[in-house]
């Protein structure tokens, strides 16, 4: 698989300081700086299954095609790339080949995936794989290849920067960012626009956002935009489609 990520991005790209991290109902990650925590409190992993992986026709387009490659903005813990590798072994051909490419400001530790990570026994596997690979220092561009067919990429620092560096060719997009009222940077026009750029014709993104201007900024961009019911009795979610 081609790699979607430019040498200049390599060269220019640092992690930044990471804010203060705390832990609120045990192993819940919560983050001052942006006042959210890094997932939904009810369950985010079903969350995950409900909001990503079914928004973006997940995984039944797995079948259709052999190599397919996710954007995410916003990595936090890893959940929902470790659902979607879960996932990917149950469905996908034993020929397939995932790469995962999120963009993230502020990469956590080892041991603060371990610890976020360590609820659901579902993903045990996935975890355990996730943190021993897990550089001591991440920054740049974390590159894994986690097994023989699943790459995870994990490119450090500002978000508009990374997607408008990396090569097209993204199959779907997982908008997952801090709550759009808390970062509004993560839902601008601008990096709206270069995520649709970097779309294949027939591409799709979901999120579990639903305020107004994220819902304008993506119809913009040229994304058919369609309103879902949300996850866990939120009200809506948005998904769409790259027009052929």
């Amino acid at each position: 698989m081609t790699d979607p990520v430019s040498d200049r991005t390599q060269a220019s790209e640092t992690s930044a300081a990471s804010p203060e991290l705390e832990w609120r109902d045990g192993d819940m990650p919560y983050s001052p700086a942006f006042g959210d925590h890094f997932y939904c409190q009810t369950d985010g992993r079903l969350e995950c299954g409900h909001v990503f992986l079914a928004g973006n026709g997940l995984p039944a387009r797995w079948q259709e095609q052999q190599k397919f490659l996710i954007g995410e903005l916003g990595f936090g813990t890893g959940l929902n790339f470790c659902e979607t590798w879960r996932q990917w072994r149950q469905q996908a051909g034993p020929e397939s080949e995932l790469h995962f490419m999120s963009f993230e400001l502020y990469p956590m530790q080892a041991d603060q995936i371990d610890r976020a990570l360590s609820h659901w026994p579902e993903i045990d596997r996935e975890r355990q794989a996730l943190v021993a690979a897990w550089p001591g220092d991440p920054q740049g561009i974390v590159s894994l290849q986690l097994d023989a067919h699943t790459r995870l990429t994990v490119v450090c620092g500002p978000a508009l920067e990374g997607v408008s560096n990396a090569e097209s060719g993204f199959d779907a997009w997982f908008l997952d960012g801090f709550a759009p009222s808390r970062n509004a940077d993560m839902w601008s026009p601008e990096l709206m626009q270069a995520l649709y750029d970097k779309t294949v014709p027939n591409g799709t993104f979901a999120t579990y956002a639903a305020a107004g201007f994220v819902r304008r900024n993506l119809q913009a961009t040229g994304f058919t935009v369609e309103r879902r019911p949300g996850f866990a009795g939120k009200r809506e979610m948005l998904c769409g489609v790259k027009p052929a």
